[in-house]
């Protein structure tokens, strides 16, 4: 039972568009904050929450350099959802269709 509750807490996380896109771009490397609030034109608490949310299920990891913390993907233990994240696009199909450059780094 506690599978099934594990599966359908991760699912309800991925059922959101943006925590679905935000996966899908950590598939290809780690990312700030900064870049999230930059691509999806959201508030950075409305960026944080999202991620506070993918962290607490164990889905995301942080690491704090300097005065920016970047998050990376953690589904090693997680087979459903590396299955659903092959069948997401690539970053850059993402990022052209949010009419945004694959390489703006703002945290640097």
């Amino acid at each position: 039972m506690e599978l099934i509750n594990d599966l359908t807490e991760d699912l309800k996380l991925l059922g959101d568009r943006t925590r679905l896109m935000i996966l899908t771009l950590l598939k290809e490397r780690e990312w700030c904050v900064c870049e999230f609030v930059d691509l999806f034109d959201i508030s950075q608490p409305a960026v944080s929450q999202h991620l506070r949310k993918l962290k607490s299920s164990g889905l995301v990891k942080e690491q704090k350099r300097g005065q920016w913390v970047y998050y990376s993907l953690n589904i090693e233990d997680k087979p459903h959802v590396k299955a659903i994240l092959n069948f997401t696009p690539e970053a850059s199909i993402l990022l052209s269709k949010l009419n945004k450059p694959s390489n703006s780094i703002c945290c640097e």
